[in-house]
């Protein structure tokens, strides 16, 4: 199994994890982690056989260098002290840095690229008059409401042009906003009220 390429916002799913991210790593991916492989255990820093392999690592461009991540996983044995004097020892030719190092430095953070879809608004739809034309109007209003008019329209185009049933209606306003009732809504209300 070949290693797999990932988005560098990718990296931002591995919060709470751990890696060594090569930097400068051109040609074959496997050749690499073989490579590393082999250095890393003749200089102690893998243990009792351990081996990354495409279930732990990952190719990724940044700033026209490819780069590879080395995850740390439960199953490898590594002798972090051994393998961080290493890093440091091999970083003016290999680049060497922890992924959260990395994380932060060159991306600013886990949390400083937000998912590029938009929340969805609460929109009170259960238990209204269920005409499709009612609803939809109901969720293009919450939409715009939220400050989503892009979404608004979208929804009612795709709606308008594409739906070929009352459910396939329903589906796609799912898609925009979470559908609640009136009730919901009151007892987060409720909620909310309390805790001021």
């Amino acid at each position: 199994m070949s290693v797999k390429r990932i988005d560098i916002k990718d990296l931002l799913q591995y919060e709470g994890r751990e890696g060594l991210i090569l930097q400068g790593c051109g040609g074959d991916p496997q050749e690499w982690v073989d490579g590393i492989n082999k250095l890393l255990t003749e200089r102690g820093c893998l243990c009792d056989n351990s081996k990354f392999n495409a279930d732990n690592c990952a190719v990724f461009d940044k700033d026209g260098l490819t780069c590879i991540l080395f995850e740390f996983t439960d199953d490898l044995k590594i002798d972090m002290g051994k393998l961080a004097m290493w890093r440091l020892v091999t970083h003016s030719s290999m680049g060497g840095t922890w992924l959260t190092d990395f994380v932060d430095h060159q991306l600013g953070g886990f949390h400083a690229i937000q998912s590029s879809e938009p929340t969805k608004p609460d929109c009170a739809l259960i238990g209204e008059d269920g005409n499709i034309f009612n609803l939809m109007g109901i969720a293009a209003r919450t939409l715009k409401e939220n400050g989503l008019h892009e979404q608004s329209k979208e929804m009612t185009k795709r709606i308008t042009d594409s739906a070929q049933s009352y459910d396939e209606a329903l589906n796609i306003i799912g898609e925009y906003v979470n559908i609640t009732s009136a009730d919901d809504m009151d007892e987060d209300e409720g909620m909310e009220m309390c805790y001021e």
